[in-house]
Order: C-alpha cells, then structure tokens, then sequence
C-alpha cells in the first residue's frame, strides 16, 4: 500500500482504503479501479491523496468494526469542523454535545479491544482529525475507568474543543504540527489562550469541560506548576489520548511513530503520565495482537503469534529466519530479547488464520 496525492493519481490504480462522504455514505469500495471522473471527484472532495495498492498487491483484511470505524471518522470530522468554525464565529456549536454523546455511544461502552486506524493529516484538517481521534481514545479510556455518563461527557467535550486555539494560528506555525521551537510557543500559548476565552457559558460550554481545557494546556505549555492533587482525572486522561494521538498520527512531511513505540513512551515515563490511565490505553487499543510482525534486539523479524494480557511487551513471538519460538513472559528469555518496534508498514492490519495459531500454539 502507498499513498498517492491527488496530482499523481492514474487511470486504474486500485484504493485501498473505502471513500465515505461527510454523512456516512459509501461513495468508492476498497479495490475500485479509480476512472478518469473519479480522479475529478477526488480533487473536488479536498483530498491531499489517497492510499492505492500496488499492482500485484490483495486487498489488506478489514473486518466489519474496522470499516465502521473509519466510516464515523470521516463523519465526525466533517461534523467537528462546522461546530468549531461555528464557536470561533461566536455562534452556539448547536450539535457538539450529539457528537460528543454518539463517540461515547459507539467507543465509550465496550467490553472488547479495537483497532484504532490512524488518518493521514494535512495543516488544514490537522485540528479536526486530532481532536476527533483524541475524543475516541478518551471515550475508550474512560470506559475502563468507569466513568459515569455525565463525567464521559464532559471529558469528551473538553477533549473535542482542547485544541480549538490552533485554528487561529498563522500558517508558518501550524505548518509545523507540534514541533514548535521556543518562539512558536509563545505564539501557541497566547492562541490556546484566545482559545480557551472562546469557550464561554453563554455559547453552551460548560464550567467543567473548560477547567479541563485550561488544565492541559497549563501542563502542556510550560505551567506546569499545578499541584498534584488539583490534576483532575479526566485532565490525566486528556494527557495521555492527546499525546498517543500526536505521536502515532500520520502526516505527509514526516513517518509516524508506532503505537507500541508510543506505548514504551508513556510506561517510562510514569512520573508524567498516569500508570493506571496509560493501563486503560493499553486494554482499550489491538498492539500486539497475533499477526503483528516485529522486530527484536537480536534483529531477527518475527510474528506476534499470542498477546500477553497481563505484559503487553511480552507476547509469544514466532522468528522468521529460525522458526524459534520465543515466549517472553519468560523471565530468563525477556532479559535476552526484547521488542524493538514493530516493522514498518503502511498498514497494520496482517492477515492471519486465528484458528492456525491457536492448532500451532497447542501443539508447543
């Protein structure tokens, strides 16, 4: 799979991804052969590009969660769009807490691990992508910590308006994503902050959901001097889906950082993320599933062949180049092998035979 931009797509080339429009409707099929008026439509839509397949490649695995997740993204970014251009103008977000109650509907009740598909950004929708994404990983989060309805909402909601501030900036400095030197972050506080006065109660927006808004950006701009206890929970919670988010998106300047790679990230740093949210993360999100391939410190490839509930950086892993086995909940084992990251692929989504793996595992 490779993404194409817009300019650079042919007669024929294969999608590899589904093309939905702002209301949920399927407009192109994954393995549609793009024609000349659907090229045209492509660029009429907006797209920087689409992920093609390459001649000789099958349609990568998608389950039907799998599609319906990317089907809601699509749509709550075109929703997301209109209630902060909506805020920004001065005008009441009419349909934001609906949006807000359908990600807590669909992501903040489920008893069950998804596959969380990241979306390819420009800086023109970088916003709406992130706070959409950030908005789910926080519904999932809070489903494992068993928030109430009422604190899933105002968590959902502060996670839908924290970054409201960054449609303000000038283009030079959105152009950088998060990578901002000492003077873009003077410009970016000052904006969050014009951001944040944006979120008034005469246009809706609640008392709570602003403390959130204006927690996280104390901690994430340089004011971090807030007392331990004075964090809220759903403060934490923003921290840690706002940055997984950051790290593991997809833009066209730069690679994204894998999900486990994120994951190693927050477990390290257990001084600045919360151990039992980045915990719920972990329960809430597919990482090393059976089928991911990874790499190990003796840089031999391999293939996650069964998750380990209870260490997620210690499944059973099958080598490529040895057919070795190697379990590493096994103490003596983990301190000679390590997972450095899994291998780099433009789509996570490996086609494996569960019931094969399972026949090979009790065997062992």
């Amino acid at each position: 799979m490779i993404f194409v931009k817009s300019e650079d797509l042919k007669y024929g080339m294969r999608l590899a991804k589904p093309i939905y429009n702002k209301t949920g409707v399927l407009l192109y099929e994954r393995n549609t052969r793009l024609t000349l008026q659907g090229i045209e439509s492509v660029k009429n839509f907006g797209l920087l590009g689409l992920y093609i397949l390459e001649p000789a490649e099958p349609v990568p695995p998608m389950s039907e969660e799998d599609l319906d997740f990317e089907r809601f993204q699509t749509m709550a970014v075109f929703s997301i769009r209109e209630e902060l251009d909506n805020i920004i103008a001065g005008r009441e977000p009419i349909n934001l807490k609906r949006l807000a109650n359908a990600i807590i509907t669909n992501y903040g009740r489920l008893d069950h691990k998804i596959t969380f598909t990241q979306n390819l950004r420009s800086t023109t929708d970088y916003v709406y992508k992130h706070v959409i994404n950030t908005a789910i990983l926080c519904a999932l989060i809070s489903a494992q910590v068993y928030y109430t309805p009422t604190e899933q909402e105002e968590l959902v909601l502060a996670a839908l308006l924290h970054d409201i501030g960054k449609l303000l900036l000038p283009n030079k400095v959105r152009e950088k994503y998060d990578d901002y030197d000492t003077n873009d972050l003077i410009i970016v506080k000052k904006i969050q902050n014009d951001g944040l006065g944006l979120l008034r109660p005469e246009i809706g927006i609640d008392s709570g959901v602003r403390r959130i808004v204006a927690q996280i950006h104390r901690m994430e701009y340089g004011n971090s001097n807030l007392e331990q206890g004075k964090i809220l929970k759903s403060t934490k919670i923003l921290k840690v889906a706002n940055l997984f988010d950051t790290m593991t998106c997809m833009k066209i300047s730069e690679e994204a950082i894998s999900e486990i790679a994120a994951i190693k990230y927050l477990l390290l740093n257990k001084d600045e993320f919360d151990e039992e949210i980045v915990g719920a993360l972990i329960k809430s999100i597919n990482i090393l599933t059976p089928g991911v391939c990874i790499e190990l410190t003796n840089r031999e490839k391999g293939l996650v062949i069964s998750e380990n509930p209870q260490n997620i950086l210690r499944p059973v892993v099958l080598g490529f180049s040895t057919n070795k086995i190697y379990d590493l909940s096994n103490n003596g084992v983990y301190r000679r092998y390590q997972i450095v990251d899994i291998m780099k692929t433009m789509d996570n989504r490996i086609k494996v035979d569960r019931e094969r793996l399972e026949e090979y595992m009790n065997k062992r």
